[in-house]
């Protein structure tokens, strides 16, 4: 009865509410890929804004995976965190060569493919194929974690992933993986949910047991109450390191400088960028060509380009 309470309470409210996002209007599985690689650390609204013209440059798999990493890489600018575009690029030939350019309707499969791990599988599967798998992200945690176990890390990982598959209903699995993680965006936040307003509180352990106690907050494991630990540590994290100083700037600027490159032309970096001199610039350019995002010239250690095979 619990379940069943979840699924028309969250339904109903995701029918009437639910975000209204771009790469939701499509069930094409290659489609699909790219919107959950590119929503990984990224929010939804705004991954949503990209997909769309990503599309149009890469509107198939054949086309990812026939472009260089250059050209990937210049289209996933603004986006960040560059690794999952070749991951995403890799995914694409690796669809090409062993799936005959579909992409694979097995959760298996689709776990093989590079850059997809345990999530991003299941979303495909439930999204693209209608497969009856519960896709745990960070929003679907907490909402699973409160409303079935009473608490965020209430259930451990496996047990939370059995409790996500078992959910899923055997309708429009699509739909409830949506309407989870919407609710899980505009509901149930990390330090301070909003349960009152959340159409999930009917058949929720936390929101229930919270009631119950008139309302005042509960303490959750790992999520400090607010004004909580004014010492030392938390002192530290007030005053953080200037974002400019830092080697992921330094890395997001000099990709940045590549892009700006012509083709396949060698591009000539500074000796210096910001607070960070030469040996910094060189260390950066040693770890973007580790992680396949940047080439250096093989004579010439002032020079480098985006990769292009």
């Amino acid at each position: 009865m619990a379940a069943t309470n979840l699924h028309s309470a969250i339904l109903e409210w995701f029918a009437a509410r639910g975000r209204d996002l771009a790469f939701r209007g499509t069930t094409d599985p290659y489609a699909i890929l790219v919107s959950e690689a590119m929503a990984q650390q990224t929010q939804a609204a705004r991954a949503a804004e990209y997909w769309t013209r990503f599309l149009v440059e890469f509107p198939t798999v054949q086309a990812l995976a026939d472009a260089t990493p250059a050209a990937v890489l210049r289209a996933w600018r603004g986006l960040g965190y560059n690794r999952r575009a070749i991951a995403l690029r890799a995914a694409a030939v690796a669809i090409v060569r062993d799936h005959d350019g579909r992409v694979p309707d097995d959760l298996e499969a689709l776990r093989r493919l590079p850059g997809v791990g345990p999530y991003t599988a299941r979303a495909v599967a439930a999204l693209a194929f209608g497969r009856r798998v519960g896709a745990v992200d960070v929003n679907v945690r907490r909402v699973l974690s409160r409303a079935i176990g009473g608490g965020l890390d209430s259930l451990p990982p496996a047990e939370l992933q059995a409790v996500a598959d078992a959910l899923v209903p055997g309708e429009s699995p699509g739909v409830w993986t949506h309407a989870l993680m919407d609710i899980g965006a505009t509901f149930c936040g990390p330090r301070a949910p909003r349960c009152e307003p959340c159409p999930a509180r009917v058949a929720c352990r936390y929101a229930l047991e919270r009631a119950g106690k008139g309302g005042a907050p509960q303490a959750e494991a790992g999520v400090p109450p607010p004004g909580a630990g004014a010492g030392p540590r938390t002192r530290l994290r007030e005053r953080p390191e200037a974002f400019e100083t830092t080697s992921r700037w330094l890395r997001g600027r000099l990709l940045d400088l590549l892009r700006d490159g012509s083709g396949s032309a060698w591009v000539r970096l500074p000796a210096d960028l910001g607070a960070h001199g030469d040996a910094a610039i060189a260390r950066a350019l040693d770890g973007l060509a580790r992680d396949g995002l940047a080439e250096r010239h093989p004579e010439d250690p002032e020079l480098a380009r985006l990769p292009i095979a």
